[in-house]
C-alpha cells in the first residue's frame, strides 16, 4: 500500500517525552510574536470566541509568494507578475459557535473555533492547490482516504478538508453534534462540490476507555462505510487510513482516554494519527506525549514535522508498527 505521509527529512523522531518538550518551547521562547485573538485572550487559542457566526476565509497563495519581498526595480513585464497574483485561490467557510456554552456548560470547549485547526486547514489547503515538490499528503492517496476526526468541535477541519478525501467522519462528544451539523448545512455544497462524503458520529473518548475488552471498544468506535453515507455499520468494517486529533491536548484528566481512543480506532501499519497541539500548558503536552510513548508497549513510532505550521503549533505524526 502507498504511504499516505510524506515525512520531510528533517522530521524529527520523538523517543523521549521530556527531551520533546525541551526542544519544542526553547525555540517558542526565541519567537518574537504572541498570540492574542480578538477576544483578549492570550495563548489559549479562540480565533473569536465572542462571535455566533465566523466567516474563515482562507487566501491560498503560490509558496513563492509568501513572504516575499518586495521588488526594488519595476519588473519589465508586470503582466506575469498579475498573472501570479490572479493565480491565489480564496476558499470561504462559514462557522456559527456557541459562545454561551463556552461559558457556561463546565468542560465544553469545543462550541467555538481555535486557531490550531484553521492553521492545520489553511496548510494542508495550499499545499493542495500549489503542491511543493514534497507534500505532507500524496494527493492521489488523500483522495482515497477514510478519515476520521477525533473532538471536531465546530466541524470547521471536516467542512475545508472532506472535499479532499474519500470518507470524512466528525465525532465529539453529544451536546456538540447540532453544532457540527449545523456547520455541515451552512456549507452544503461546499466549497468543491457536494459534503456527502461527511458524516457525524458520537465518539466519547472517556466512554470508550472504560470498556473492559478490545472487542467491545471495537464495536463502540465508528467505522468508515464505503458503500453508503448513512449511519455506519459496525459489520462493514474498514480501517481508518487517516485520523486527525487537532487541538484535544488541554485537559490532564482526558489524555489517558485520549490515548487510548487514538490507538482503539487506529490499525497497525496502516492508521496514520495526526496529533495538532498549540504550544500552551508544558506539563500538559509533556504527560500526553509520555502516555502516547508507551500506549501499546511502544509500538507507536511518533515523528514531529516541522515547518508545517508555525512555531507556535507542534504536528505530530504517529503509526502504529
Amino acid at each position: 500500500m502507498d504511504i499516505l505521509i510524506n515525512l520531510p527529512t528533517d522530521s524529527s523522531l520523538v523517543t523521549d517525552a521530556d527531551e520533546e518538550i525541551f526542544l519544542l518551547y526553547s525555540a517558542l521562547n526565541q519567537a518574537k510574536t504572541s498570540l492574542v485573538g480578538p477576544d483578549g485572550f492570550h495563548g489559549l487559542g479562540h480565533i473569536d470566541s465572542r462571535k455566533n457566526i465566523l466567516t474563515i476565509q482562507f487566501e491560498l497563495r503560490p509558496p513563492s509568494a509568501l513572504g516575499a519581498s518586495q521588488p526594488t526595480q519595476k519588473p519589465r513585464h508586470p503582466r506575469k507578475k498579475a498573472s501570479k497574483e490572479s493565480a491565489a485561490r480564496v476558499i470561504e467557510i462559514e462557522v456559527a459557535q456557541d459562545p454561551t456554552a463556552l461559558r457556561s456548560r463546565r468542560g465544553d470547549t469545543g462550541s467555538v473555533v481555535w486557531r490550531a485547526s484553521t492553521e492545520l486547514a489553511k496548510a494542508v489547503l495550499r499545499q493542495r492547490f500549489f503542491p511543493p515538490e514534497l507534500p505532507i499528503f500524496k494527493p492521489d492517496r488523500l483522495a482515497e482516504s477514510h478519515c476520521l476526526e477525533l473532538g471536531a468541535g465546530t466541524g470547521l477541519l471536516g467542512v475545508a478538508l472532506a472535499p479532499l478525501v474519500r470518507i470524512y467522519t466528525v465525532t465529539d462528544v453529544r451536546p456538540l453534534l447540532p453544532l457540527i451539523q449545523k456547520n455541515l448545512s451552512l456549507n452544503s455544497p461546499g466549497w468543491h462540490g457536494s459534503l456527502s462524503n461527511v458524516t457525524i458520529e458520537e465518539l466519547d473518548w472517556l466512554a470508550l476507555a472504560s470498556l473492559p475488552s478490545t472487542k467491545a471498544r471495537a464495536r463502540y468506535c465508528p467505522v468508515p462505510n464505503i458503500n453508503s453515507t448513512s449511519k455506519l455499520e459496525s459489520s462493514d468494517r474498514v480501517a481508518w487510513d487517516l485520523v486527525f486529533a487537532v487541538d484535544c491536548i488541554y485537559n490532564p484528566s482526558l489524555l489517558p482516554a485520549l490515548v487510548d481512543t487514538i490507538d482503539a480506532v487506529s490499525t497497525t501499519g496502516r492508521t496514520w494519527a495526526l496529533v495538532v497541539a498549540e504550544l500552551r500548558q508544558e506539563d500538559v503536552l509533556r504527560e500526553f506525549v509520555d502516555l502516547w510513548l508507551k500506549q501499546a508497549s511502544g509500538k507507536w513510532e511518533i515523528t514531529r514535522i516541522d515547518g508545517l505550521l508555525d512555531m507556535h503549533f507542534v504536528v505530530w505524526a504517529g503509526r502504529k508498527r
